[in-house]
């Protein structure tokens, strides 16, 4: 097994155990395997990145060319910015529940598509731009899926009481930092597209294509301007938007890796091989 292949896999397993201990925690009232789960996480992520900066160095796998790798990269900037997360709030420790699941789900899949290292991008597409697209994905997914996780939070308190549901933070506060993680997502995705279509008219000639990852993008950033708009607005709060923030994270992982999968796109030439 290659150095690379070693590293992931011990990045699976890790986040593996995480979510096991995440979920037992909640069905167990404990906030020991939380701890766990999230020691866990640490030890995982630091594979993980290897990982990625291994197929970079060595291989000059740019690390978002294809499916696999944007993967990763999505992943293991959600993971970074859970343990930032947990750094500075501790009463949300089981944070973790929603978005260590996610990581090994998409993480096990990415596994199966991943390919030599040998993919790096053309120089006709090198662009500052399409690195500000990138981090602005990247980012901006990974704060609408801590989002999704504290909306996911809000739900278990509220239908549950003791033991570690009694120590999470209050509902109204738990609803409040939601509302904080999507108005940062959305800005970051908004930064994202934006990136984008300047990239595209470098490479093109035309700010907007109409491609379906644009589409789709588009849309997954109006349904957090929908979210917006309901709290603002209309004075939407707690469990309505606790359950809308879950389905726009499910929206939001299917526009970024589901579309791109599952049909020939732009982005099929420079980011994803099927």
């Amino acid at each position: 097994m290659r150095t690379e292949q070693l590293l992931y896999w011990s990045a699976v397993g890790f986040y593996g155990l995480s979510t096991f201990s995440y979920i037992l925690g909640f069905l167990a009232k404990s906030e020991k395997l939380f701890l766990g789960g999230l020691i866990a996480a640490v030890v995982g992520f630091l594979p993980h990145v290897a990982n990625i900066v291994v197929r970079w160095t060595t291989g000059g796998a740019t690390p978002f060319i294809n499916i696999s790798e944007s993967i990763s990269l999505g992943m293991g900037v959600s993971i970074l910015l859970l343990l930032i997360v947990q750094l500075r709030a501790s009463k949300v420790r089981a944070l973790g529940v929603l978005v260590m699941p996610v990581a090994f789900v998409m993480m096990g899949w990415g596994a199966t598509l991943q390919k030599d290292p040998s993919s790096q991008l053309v120089p006709a597409l090198q662009s500052a731009w399409l690195w500000v697209h990138i981090v602005g994905a990247s980012t901006g997914f990974s704060a609408v899926l801590i989002a999704a996780a504290l909306g996911l939070l809000y739900l278990l308190k509220m239908k549950r009481q003791g033991g570690v549901y009694d120590r999470l933070p209050a509902l109204e506060a738990l609803d409040a930092l939601s509302y904080r993680f999507v108005v940062g997502g959305f800005t970051l995705y908004g930064v994202m597209i934006v990136s984008g279509a300047f990239w595209a008219d470098q490479v093109k000639g035309t700010f907007w294509n109409w491609d379906p990852v644009e589409v789709w993008s588009l849309i997954s950033w109006l349904i957090y301007g929908i979210y917006l708009h309901l709290r603002i607005t209309f004075g939407w709060r707690g469990q309505r938007l606790a359950v809308y923030s879950l389905a726009a994270a499910a929206a939001m992982i299917v526009s970024y890796w589901g579309i791109p999968f599952s049909m020939e796109t732009f982005h099929s030439g420079f980011r994803i091989e099927h």
